[in-house]
C-alpha cells in the first residue's frame, strides 16, 4: 500500500495545484532542499525578510516525510531531555535554546492565524500522563521545569484525568497549556502556500542529484534541470538527499508508526473527553488525539524497521487496547510509518560548512516547534547575517556510524522497553 493510500493526512489533504517540477536552467540567491518542516521554515522565514529570490526543491510532494506523518503534536522542548540539556550546556544557554522552543510553538500559533492554514489546530495542550503508579516522575519534572525554565505545568489529579482520559491504565498527569495538536500535512501544505504567495519558487518531483561548486556558489542539478545559487540548505530530515555523506552520515532515519480509527461518534467519549493529546510517561510511550471527525489517532515505538500498514496495524492495535479495552473490535482505517532523523546527541543539527552550505536535520521525534525555530534562525542568518543560529554549535555533525549504528540505536530501545516493563513489575 502507497503511502497516499495508507496515510489518513494525505487522505484528508488541502487540495493544491502540484507545484511543477524543476526544468531549465535558473539562478537563485538561496536553494533549499527538502519540502518538509525544516525546509519550508526556512524559505518561509526567508521570503518574511523580504528574500524573494529562493527557490526550494522537493523530491517527492510538500510534506512527504515526517512533517506530513507524524503525530501532530506541536509543544516546547527538544528529543535530549531538559536535564541532560542543563548537564550540557549550563543553565543560561539551555534556557536561551528551551525558550527558543518556546517561542516556537508560539510562532506556528501565529502563522497558522496569519496566512489562514486550514489545519484543525486544536490549542488545549497536551497531557502527560503517568503510565506508572509513583507520582515523583510527574512531581521531579514539574519542580525541574519551573525552578530551571520558569515553565508551570498543571497537575492533574488520577480522578480528574481519569474523567478526562478514561483508562484504568494511569495514574496522575500533567497538562502543558502551551501545546497545540494539527494536521501536520495540511500545515506543511499551508507553509508552503505562504512561501509561494511570496515569491518562493517550489518545485515538487525535483529530487536533488548533485551539488557541486560554482565558482563562489553553488549549482544544484535535478533529473531536469538545475538552479545556480549563492547558498544551500540542505533540509532532508531521514529521507537522505546523498549530496554530502558527511551530512547524511550524521543522522539515523528511525521509523515511527501511526494509525487512525474508524470514525467512533460517541464511542470517542467512552476514551476521551477532552480535545488535549496525550502521551505517558514511558520511554517507549503511546501518543494520541482525537480528531475531528471523532477517529483516534494513534502512534507509538521506534524501530529501524520501516514496516508494512498491516504490520503496524498489529502492533499499534496492540497498545491502543492495553489503554482503551473498551474498544475492542474497533476497525482501523489507516497505518503508516514514517522516518525520523536522529543524531547521536538526540539535538537537531543546525550549522553551516562557512562556504555557503547550511544543514538543519536529526529533529528526531520532537519537531514540530525546533524545526520553526531552526528555520528562524536560517532565515536570520541568511537574510542579516544573525549568528544566533550558533546556539546549537555544541550539537554538530556527529558520525551515526551506519550500519553499526542502527543496531546500536535498537539495542537501546529494546533496553528502555525492558526497563519500562521491569518498573511495571517491581509496581505490582
Amino acid at each position: 500500500m502507497s503511502e497516499a493510500t495508507a496515510s489518513y493526512y494525505r487522505a484528508t489533504a488541502t487540495p493544491y495545484a502540484p507545484f511543477a517540477p524543476l526544468q531549465g536552467r535558473h539562478d537563485a540567491r538561496i536553494v533549499i532542499v527538502g519540502g518538509g518542516y525544516a525546509g519550508l521554515n526556512t524559505a518561509l522565514g526567508l521570503a518574511e525578510r523580504g528574500v524573494r529570490d529562493v527557490v526550494l526543491l522537493e523530491r517527492e510532494r510538500i510534506g512527504h516525510g515526517a512533517s506530513g506523518r507524524n503525530g501532530g503534536f506541536a509543544f516546547a522542548g527538544y528529543s535530549l531531555g531538559e536535564e541532560a540539556l542543563l548537564a550540557k550546556l549550563g543553565r543560561i544557554a539551555a534556557r536561551d535554546l528551551f525558550a527558543r522552543s518556546v517561542r516556537a510553538v508560539e510562532l506556528i500559533r501565529q502563522r497558522i492565524a496569519r496566512y489562514a492554514i486550514a489545519c484543525d489546530v486544536v490549542d488545549h495542550g497536551v497531557i502527560w500522563a503517568n503510565w506508572f503508579r509513583d507520582p515523583e516522575v510527574l512531581s521531579a519534572r514539574r519542580r525541574f521545569l519551573a525552578e530551571e525554565f520558569g515553565v508551570e505545568w498543571e497537575w492533574l489529579p488520577k480522578n480528574y484525568l481519569r474523567e478526562l482520559v478514561r483508562s484504568q491504565r494511569y495514574g496522575d498527569g500533567l497538562l502543558e497549556r502551551n501545546a497545540l495538536h494539527m494536521h501536520p500535512l495540511n500545515y506543511a501544505i499551508g507553509l508552503a502556500q505562504a512561501a509561494a504567495g511570496q515569491g518562493v519558487r517550489i518545485h515538487e518531483s525535483s529530487g536533488a542529484r548533485a551539488l557541486t561548486r560554482d565558482g563562489a556558489g553553488w549549482r544544484v542539478a535535478t533529473a531536469e534541470g538545475e538552479v545556480r545559487a549563492e547558498q544551500v540548505v540542505l533540509a532532508c530530515g531521514g529521507y537522505l538527499a546523498g549530496l554530502r555523506r558527511k551530512v547524511d552520515r550524521a543522522v539515523l532515519p528511525i521509523a515511527t508508526y501511526v494509525m487512525a480509527t474508524e470514525p467512533l461518534g460517541e464511542r470517542l467519549r467512552e476514551c476521551l473527553t477532552t480535545p488535549a493529546a496525550v502521551y505517558d510517561t514511558r520511554f517507549a510511550f503511546d501518543y494520541y488525539r482525537p480528531l475531528k471527525d471523532t477517529r483516534l489517532l494513534w502512534g507509538g515505538r521506534i524501530s529501524i524497521l520501516d514496516r508494512s500498514p498491516d504490520k503496524v496495524r498489529r502492533l499499534l492495535t496492540r497498545d491502543l487496547l492495553k489503554v482503551f479495552p473498551q474498544l475492542e473490535g474497533v476497525k482501523i482505517d489507516y497505518a503508516w510509518s514514517g522516518l525520523m532523523s536522529y543524531a547521536r546527541h538526540k539535538m537537531p543539527q543546525l550549522g553551516s560548512a562557512g562556504d555557503g552550505l547550511w544543514w538543519a536535520q536529526a529533529f528526531g521525534g520532537h519537531g514540530v516547534a525546533p524545526t520553526a525555530a531552526a528555520g528562524e534562525l536560517l532565515a536570520a542568518a541568511i537574510a542579516e547575517d544573525d549568528p544566533a543560529w550558533r546556539a546549537f554549535s555544541a550539537f554538530g555533525l556527529t558520525e551515526s556510524f551506519r550500519p553499526a549504528g542502527f543496531l546500536a540505536a535498537q539495542a537501546s530501545y529494546w533496553w528502555a522497553e525492558f526497563r519500562d516493563v521491569m518498573h511495571e513489575v517491581l509496581e505490582g
